[in-house]
C-alpha cells in the first residue's frame, strides 16, 4: 500500500507523542485512579465525539457516581465497560486478564443478511477452490466469485495469481462477485493487495488525520494515501464487478467497501455495512488494564466520513429474511446474479 504503511506508523508517533503537549497526570491504581486515566485518555484521543454528539466528561461523571474506594475489580471493569458502550464504537475495548470488553449493537441489532451454510450448499454445493482464506468458483453465465470472510491474515500476491487465473485467465470471466459479508475486517494492507487487481493506475484510497490537541475538533490536515496497480505480469480484471456487503463487514471490509465504490465499474449490493472508519490506538491504566480506541479517522476517496458505514449503491440495497436462508435462497447473491444476467442478456 503506497506509503501508507509510513504513513500510519508516523501518525501513530504523533498520537504517542500528544501527552508531551502537556502535564501528563499521576493516576493511583485504585478504583478513581484508574478510572479517572481511564476516561482521560479517552477523552484526550478518541476521534468521533463530534460526530457522536457525545460530551464525554459530562458523561463520565455519571458513571464516575458508580464507583467507591471499595469497588471490586469485576464491578469497576462492568462500570468502564458499559462507559465505553457510550461510543457505539465496535473498534473500543477494554482488556484485562479476565476479560474484553466489546461493543456488539453495531451489528447485534440488524439483521443478519447472511448464512454461511446457505452459500455453501445452495450456491457453491460445497465444490469450491480455497487459497489465503478466500473461496473461489465460477458460477453459472461466467460470473466468477469470491467469498472473502475475513481479512485477519495476509493476502498474498500469488494467491491472487491463483484466484485470477481461474476465474478470468483461464474462464473468461464476464462479471466479478466480492463477497464480504461477515467480514470483520483485519489488515489494512489487504485492500492494496485487492484494489491492486481492479485499477490500471495509482488511485486515490482516501484521507487520514491525527489528533494534535484534547480538544473534539482538534485534528491535522487530511493525509492522503493511494494505491497502486498490481504489478506487472499480474492479472487485473476491470470488467464488472458486484460487492456484497451486510452490517457485519468491519474496519478493514468498509474501507476496502469505500475505496471499491469509487470505481465506475463497482456496484456495493446488499445493507449499509457496519463502519469502523478509525485507526485504532492503543494504551494501557495503572492496573494493566489496555484500552483500544479509535484515534485517527479514515475517510473515502471523497474525503467522507467511513464511521458510521458504506450505503448500498443506488438500487442495489437488498436484505434476505432468515425464512429465505433457512429455505436455501441468498436474496442478495440472487439480486447479483440476476443483475449480470440482464446485463449479459442485453449484450
Amino acid at each position: 500500500m503506497k506509503k501508507i504503511i509510513p504513513l500510519i506508523v508516523s501518525i501513530l508517533i504523533l498520537i504517542s507523542g500528544l501527552a508531551s503537549c502537556h502535564d501528563v497526570p499521576e493516576y493511583k491504581n485504585d478504583p478513581y485512579g484508574n478510572f479517572d486515566a481511564l476516561v482521560d485518555i479517552v477523552g484526550d484521543r478518541y476521534c468521533y465525539f463530534k460526530e457522536k454528539n457525545i460530551d464525554w466528561h459530562a458523561t463520565a461523571a455519571e458513571y464516575r457516581k458508580r464507583i467507591s474506594p471499595d469497588t471490586k475489580e469485576l464491578e469497576l471493569f462492568q462500570i468502564m465497560s458499559e462507559l465505553l458502550d457510550e461510543l457505539k464504537d465496535g473498534h473500543v475495548n477494554l482488556s484485562s486478564r479476565f476479560s474484553t470488553s466489546y461493543y456488539r449493537k453495531w451489528w447485534s441489532d440488524y439483521p443478519q443478511n447472511f448464512n454461511l451454510r446457505t452459500l455453501q450448499q445452495y450456491y457453491l454445493d460445497f465444490d469450491y477452490m480455497t487459497v489465503s482464506g478466500m473461496n473461489y468458483k465460477m458460477l453459472p453465465d461466467s460470473i466468477g466469485y469470491i467469498y472473502i470472510p475475513s481479512f485477519g491474515n495476509p493476502i498474498s500476491q500469488t494467491s491472487l495469481d491463483y484466484v485470477f487465473a481461474v476465474l478470468y485467465g483461464v474462464n473468461k470471466a464476464k462479471g466479478m462477485i466480492i463477497d464480504l459479508r461477515n467480514n470483520g475486517g483485519g489488515l489494512l494492507t489487504n485492500i492494496n493487495t485487492l484494489v491492486g487487481r481492479f485499477i490500471d493506475k495509482p488511485l486515490t484510497g482516501g484521507y487520514i488525520r491525527h489528533k494534535t490537541g484534547p480538544a473534539p475538533d482538534a485534528f491535522s490536515e487530511p493525509y492522503k494515501f493511494t494505491f497502486d496497480p498490481a504489478p506487472a505480469g499480474r492479472i487485473r480484471y476491470q470488467g464488472p464487478i458486484i460487492v456484497l456487503t451486510n452490517r457485519s463487514c468491519y474496519s478493514a471490509a468498509n474501507n476496502f467497501v469505500a475505496v471499491m465504490k469509487s470505481l465506475p465499474n463497482v456496484r456495493i449490493c446488499g445493507a449499509r455495512t457496519g463502519g469502523g472508519g478509525g485507526l485504532p490506538f492503543t494504551s494501557e491504566l495503572p492496573n494493566g488494564w489496555a484500552i483500544r480506541f479509535s484515534a485517527s479517522p479514515i475517510t473515502d476517496p471523497e474525503d467522507k466520513e467511513t464511521e458510521f458505514g458504506i450505503d448500498p449503491s443506488p438500487g442495489y440495497a437488498v436484505d434476505c429474511t432468515e425464512e429465505e436462508l433457512a429455505a436455501g435462497k441468498d436474496a442478495i447473491l440472487d439480486f447479483a446474479l440476476e443483475a449480470y444476467r440482464k446485463a449479459l442478456g442485453e449484450q
